[in-house]
Parts: C-alpha cells; sequence; structure tokens
C-alpha cells in the first residue's frame, strides 16, 4: 500500500495505547477514521485529538463481543463514509492466572474478544474491503502467538489462534488485491496489564506477596504500572505497524525484544527461554530502560518457584 491519503480505515480498540496511535497517525496522513472501544472516556479523548486534522472521524462506544455491535460497526462505516480500506483488528485483553484456577467467564471474556471478535470483523469487513483496488486487512497477534509463558494459557491460546487465521487468510487470498497483514507487538507501553482479569493471587507464594527489589510486597497496579512505563511508546508502536503495512510485511514484528523473542524460537523451539536471556545481552543497551519491568517478573518468577 503505497499511501494512506484518502482512505477509510477502521481501528479497534483506539481509546488508548497502539489503538489510539494507529488512528491519529492515519488520520495525519490523511485517512478517515472510524474508531471503536468499550471506554466512552477514553474514546472521546482519542476523538478530540483526531479533530487536529482534517479529516472526518466516525467514533462508536461498543463492546466488540456482541456481534449486532460489528454489525452496526460496519453499518455506520459505510453509511458514513461509503466505503472501507483498511480494518485494524486491534482490541485485546489479558487475563492472567493459572489455567485450573481460571473462571470459564474470564476465559470467554478474553477469547471472545482477542480472537472470535477479531474473526467476526474480518468476515464482515472483508466483503467491502474486497471492493477497493488497495485494500488491508490489519489482525495483532502477539510475540506471545509465537512463544509461551506459564499462566497466561488464554491470552497465549487466543494470540496463537489469531496467527494461524490470518497467516491462512492470508495464503487462501493471495491472488486477491486485498493484503493481510499479521502484527507480533513485544513488550509495549499500554494500560493492558492494568485494564487485565489479572487474578492477584498470582503474586502469592505460600500466602505471602511477591516482593520487588526493596522487599516491597507487589500489588496488580505496581506490575501493571510498571508494564506501561518501561514498554515501548505505543505511539513509536504504531508508526512501525504503519511502515509494515505500507511495506506489505506479511509479518510485522513491533521492538526488538519481539524479534529477539521470535529469532529463540526459531533456533530452538523446545529450549528458546533458555536462549533468550542470552540474546538479549547482544542488544543489552535497548534493554535498560526495562530494568525494572525484569526485575519485577524476576520477583513474581522467585517466589513462585
Amino acid at each position: 500500500m503505497k499511501t494512506f491519503q484518502n482512505k477509510v480505515s477502521v481501528v479497534t480498540g483506539a481509546g488508548s495505547g497502539m489503538g489510539r496511535y494507529l488512528a491519529l497517525n492515519l488520520a495525519q496522513e490523511g485517512s478517515d477514521v472510524v474508531i471503536c472501544d468499550i471506554n466512552q472516556k477514553a474514546l472521546n479523548e482519542t476523538e478530540d485529538l483526531i479533530k487536529s486534522y482534517n479529516v472526518s472521524c466516525s467514533s462508536l462506544n461498543l463492546d466488540l463481543r456482541e456481534k449486532n455491535n460489528i454489525d452496526t460497526l460496519v453499518e455506520e462505516t459505510i453509511s458514513n463514509h461509503g466505503k472501507v480500506d483498511l480494518l485494524f483488528n486491534n482490541a485485546g485483553v489479558v487475563t492472567a492466572s493459572p489455567f485450573l484456577e481460571m473462571k470459564e467467564s474470564d476465559w470467554d471474556w478474553c477469547n471472545d474478544l482477542n480472537y472470535n471478535s477479531l474473526v467476526y470483523c474480518s468476515r464482515v469487513f472483508l466483503p467491502h474491503l474486497m471492493k477497493e483496488k488497495e485494500s488491508a486487512l490489519v489482525n495483532t497477534s502477539s510475540i506471545f502467538g509465537i512463544i509461551t509463558t506459564p499462566n497466561n494459557t488464554v491470552y497465549h491460546a487466543t494470540k496463537f489462534a489469531v496467527r494461524g487465521f490470518t497467516e491462512s487468510l492470508a495464503m487462501e487470498l493471495r491472488d486477491d488485491p486485498i493484503q493481510i497483514n499479521c502484527v507480533y507487538p513485544g513488550h509495549i507501553g499500554t494500560n493492558i496489564v492494568l485494564d487485565a482479569r489479572f487474578k492477584k493471587e498470582i503474586l502469592l507464594t505460600n500466602g505471602e506477596y511477591a516482593k520487588d527489589s526493596n522487599g516491597k510486597p507487589l500489588t496488580v497496579e505496581d506490575v501493571g504500572s510498571t508494564f506501561r512505563e518501561t514498554g515501548m511508546n505505543p505511539n513509536k508502536a504504531a508508526k512501525i505497524i504503519l511502515k509494515g503495512v505500507k511495506k506489505n510485511k506479511r509479518r510485522i514484528f513491533v521492538g526488538l525484544d519481539a524479534k529477539v523473542m521470535e529469532i529463540a524460537q526459531r533456533l530452538s523451539p523446545s529450549h528458546y527461554i533458555r536462549i533468550i536471556p542470552i540474546l538479549n545481552l547482544l542488544i543489552f543497551p535497548y534493554f535498560l530502560k526495562r530494568i525494572k519491568m525484569m526485575k519485577t517478573f524476576y520477583s513474581i518468577f522467585k517466589a513462585r518457584r
């Protein structure tokens, strides 16, 4: 795709993080935008920021887990803008918990939003996207769609599923003009952990909370805030994604950490967790500002051993 000028772009999960900055960068490059999010306040903030650009913006506050809401998103997009050129399936959530202790409702919440709604969005938007000479379907997986960690079974399951769905669809539609891109972000500084259904007992070992390097008990808020503060700036992440879309990269890796983990998985599918720290040393300066996050995860890991 050569340009976003005069395009119509739909971005889900646009209230904050990468979704907000995808919408803003698209608007800056001359694309009309349709934004949606379940958080009305955050969505309004994004819409206000878009007003700085000379583009049209439609904003819908809705829960993508409901199919009728997705139908409304399609109808409003075509009614207000006449077409759609790009769909960014960006919305996503996390629930962290040991599998056997996870509530079925939490599993469904994460799976329905991360995977089922993405598939349905793709299904209903594709006929409209394929009417255009130059269009793109951009689905957000995760580096956690390539590697795995404990206590994240549903998140991994959904992101592996997004990866499989998107890459299979790209092969299926390879002779059609539409491009299909799959995004694999690493650690991006968003609210995804703060907004997670995070079983706080996951920080407990023998009834005591894991502690930080100063001996202070860790809280869910501590972990979420640290995750946001130490990750890649979501604006930078959005720019990387859009650059990848312009170049039609089938796999768009966001961040050196994502690239390192993907390389480690390819080098040693069974032992990549041991290789990742070694590869990290090769790009150590990149991780200097993430030391606090690494210490936090180490504290949790040590407490649960």
